[in-house]
């Protein structure tokens, strides 16, 4: 098996995520991830000791195989026949961050909760019967804002994998509500969610090098979640 991790860290201080909320579009998403974002700069690289920690941490506690560097390069290890490149992994365009503020007090950066962005992802595919299979890890990390409390939160995330071309399609998606604490006294907090069932037919000849696993936060996805009506529970008879 092959395991690639992606790595991109950004600035994690207050005063970047007051700047960052004058951003007010970062957080719309199109719910089928169906068009490719357009060329943007790479992020700035990872410190060493973040990357190492990273690294060990998904290929023995996530993926459990060989791991790989970020730049992509193998460490030891044959490829086996099953073997395949892995779809990339992308933020969806316009879903790279989440942000929640609290009443409006005159201030929008002021009134900031907390901000939600991405920081790593890896993965790791295989051919079985036919089937392309994937585990993915996404990280990211949450940040406090001056209008923040510590305790639980949510974040809405959604993984798809795309087919691009003239008419993207959407091949597999899921959404996750990712469960989130603040501790007290903590100012961010990293977040992390692992999808181990990802899984499509093979396609034909060259197409699987079309295909791109989208990342991104999905806030109108969440909204519907609290619009379903909740099922009454049985009676239970006497």
């Amino acid at each position: 098996m092959q395991c690639r991790v992606h790595t991109g860290v950004r600035a994690g201080g207050i005063g970047v995520v007051l700047a960052l909320t004058l951003l007010s579009g970062c957080s719309t998403y199109d719910s089928l991830f169906g068009s490719r974002p357009s060329p943007s700069p790479p992020p700035p690289a990872a410190s060493s000791s973040s990357s190492s920690s990273f690294t060990d941490r998904f290929s023995n506690f996530v993926l459990g195989g060989s791991a790989t560097d970020a730049q992509g390069g193998a460490q030891g290890g044959s490829i086996g026949p099953s073997d395949i490149d892995c779809p990339g992994v992308e933020i969806r365009q316009g879903a790279s961050t989440f942000a929640q503020s609290a009443g409006d007090n005159g201030s929008g950066a002021l009134s900031l909760r907390y901000q939600a962005n991405f920081l790593k992802f890896a993965r790791e595919c295989a051919l079985r019967g036919g089937n392309v299979t994937l585990k993915v890890g996404i990280e990211g990390r949450v940040v406090l804002g001056p209008a923040g409390a510590s305790g639980p939160i949510t974040l809405p995330v959604r993984l798809a994998v795309v087919k691009e071309g003239l008419a993207p399609r959407t091949i597999w998606t899921k959404f996750y509500m990712v469960p989130v604490t603040l501790a007290p006294g903590q100012p961010n907090v990293l977040f992390t969610q692992i999808e181990e069932d990802m899984s499509f037919p093979m396609p034909p000849g060259n197409e699987l090098d079309q295909y791109v696993i989208y990342v991104g936060f999905d806030p109108d996805s969440a909204a519907l979640e609290k619009k379903k009506p909740t099922k009454p529970a049985p009676k239970t008879k006497r």
